[in-house]
């Protein structure tokens, strides 16, 4: 006998016993009073009660022996508030709207960070179902979501959802979930018309789609949506037990002329500062990403690994090349190879190519390319600095897309973490030649590099030298046998841009290295060069 004939044979006993059960129970009801002394009447309701609620227990045994053969049947029937909230046929009106058993189905296309249409009319009283098609050139991600809580969730190029939103009573705004769209445009107005309209009013309390809800792209790497206000860092707090520093010497150039390297994509939450975790979206699950280290003629060629839970790209500014293809969004799951040969020398960006940059930039996804200058001389220690900007949403969630817009930065960071060379200073000799590396990953702030204390006798910028061993940079070839009267101490640069300084310094002691946009400088763009004789 099969496991399925096993069952029915026992739901067919147990339907039995309880018809006999609730039999007896209104058989006894209705039977006349026994006389008092025979049995007192409150223990015959009691005994009436015992087995009714026996018939019910075996009832609710039989709502279990059933879900085991189909799980999905008791849950099946809705409830009336579950009904009109998923928008199922003959639910519940919300209160005080007459439907007018009239169904205004649309079809909305997502792509390219629009919604089209992007305002629906609707008549109050009708059911209103939404057929969203993403159809976005870029090979985005996109979803529908609701102020009532609707949602599409997660919609891949090319796929359909439908969303059926209930019964109309008042307008209603949507927007695309995924980080950083709303704020790119990405919006819908459902508008109510007709007498009766109330302004955002809702067909219901919870309707849903029909791929179900996956979440916001604001929600934290275990799937769970981060909530709550934005994360603040405390100045007086300690880093996490376990933490290092960032480590900023810059690696040595591979052998070889062709570098290979697999930059995968990781999100994850990360301690960012001290008390504060953003899921943070890297290359290579740090912030900055893996440093290259080449020269002119070198080739790289990277394969980029797309392990995170939505699209994105890469973008090599050392590689001069048609975007289309090696820069595309790839999506979870999918690879790609970004081929290119290093032609010119520089600290070069790299950063993720998918929309909107701003904040896959500032959640993490950054980092540097160091292609030596032909004739760049060998020095006692060589480090790379990588200025960022933190943005903090939810603890444990992303970047807030809307201080990225309006330029409010909660932290200024070396190398991804706010004051990380206070705590481990760089260190150098006196009298010992130093080269920093410097690039600007923005997205928005500049950086004004200086050391407190030292002063630059060179200074390379976006390609060329600007001061050569203190001298103008067409007397010197080679290192600084001697320095002349120049010097510099500020490197300035943009978001993107990038450098290099060289110093010496006279004596030992803690020289500051600062954004000398002070403002910035507090906000964590500020570490220790530590030297010793």
């Amino acid at each position: 006998m099969t496991v399925y004939a096993v069952m029915a044979w026992t739901i067919g006993v147990l339907i039995a016993t309880v018809v006999t059960g609730v039999r007896l129970v209104r058989r006894r009801d209705s039977e006349p009073p026994e006389p008092p002394q025979d049995q007192d009447p409150a223990i015959r309701r009691r005994r009436s009660q015992g087995q009714l609620a026996a018939a019910v227990g075996v009832l609710a045994l039989l709502v279990v022996v059933a879900g085991m053969v189909d799980p999905v049947a008791v849950v099946r029937a809705p409830s009336p508030r579950t009904a009109a909230a998923a928008g199922v046929p003959g639910a519940a009106a919300p209160a005080g709207v007459t439907p007018t058993g009239h169904t205004t189905t649309v079809a909305v296309t997502a792509a390219d960070m629009r919604f089209t249409p992007s305002t629906i009319p609707v008549p109050v009283g009708d059911r209103l179902v939404l057929r969203v098609t993403n159809s976005d050139s870029k090979g985005q991600t996109h979803d529908l979501t609701l102020a009532n809580g609707a949602t599409t969730g997660r919609i891949a190029p090319g796929q359909t959802a439908t969303l059926d939103v209930g019964i109309i009573s008042g307008s209603l705004q949507g927007w695309c979930s995924v980080a950083g769209h709303k704020q790119m445009g990405m919006t819908l107005s459902i508008t109510a018309t007709g007498p009766g309209a109330t302004p955002g009013g809702a067909a219901s309390t919870g309707p849903t789609g029909s791929m179900g809800s996956m979440g916001s792209m604001g929600s934290a790497a275990n799937g769970q949506a981060a909530t709550g206000p934005d994360a603040v860092w405390d100045r007086n707090a300690s880093p996490a037990a376990g933490w290092s520093a960032y480590d900023p010497a810059l690696p040595p150039i591979g052998d070889g002329t062709v570098h290979k390297a697999t930059f995968t994509v990781k999100e994850a939450v990360q301690e960012v500062a001290p008390g504060v975790t953003q899921d943070v979206w890297t290359f290579n699950g740090t912030v900055p990403g893996t440093t290259l280290h080449g020269r002119i003629g070198d080739t790289f060629d990277i394969t980029l690994v797309n392990d995170g839970s939505m699209g994105h790209g890469i973008d090599f500014h050392a590689g001069s090349l048609a975007p289309d293809g090696p820069m595309r969004t790839i999506q979870p799951g999918e690879s790609l190879t970004y081929r290119f040969t290093a032609t010119r020398a520089g600290v070069w960006m790299y950063h993720c190519s998918t929309m909107p940059m701003s904040l896959h930039i500032a959640n993490g996804m950054y980092g540097a390319v160091v292609i030596d200058p032909p004739d760049l001389a060998p020095v006692d220690q060589e480090y790379l600095l990588v200025q960022g900007e933190q943005y903090y949403g939810p603890q444990g969630g992303v970047s807030d897309a809307d201080k990225i817009a309006a330029r409010t930065p909660d932290a200024v960071v070396f190398n991804g973490y706010p004051n990380q060379y206070d705590r481990t200073p760089l260190t150098a000799h006196t009298g010992k030649r130093i080269r920093i590396w410097v690039l600007d990953a923005g997205p928005n702030e500049s950086l004004a590099f200086h050391v407190v204390g030292g002063q630059f006798d060179s200074v390379w910028k976006e390609g060329g030298w600007l001061l050569r061993c203190g001298q103008d940079p067409g007397r010197v070839s080679g290192g600084c046998t001697s320095s002349g009267s120049g010097g510099s101490q500020t490197l300035d640069l943009l978001a993107s841009q990038g450098g290099f300084v060289e110093l010496a310094l006279p004596e030992a002691g803690h020289y500051a290295i600062v954004n000398h946009e002070m403002t910035l400088a507090e906000r964590g763009a500020h570490g220790v060069l530590a030297v010793t004789d």
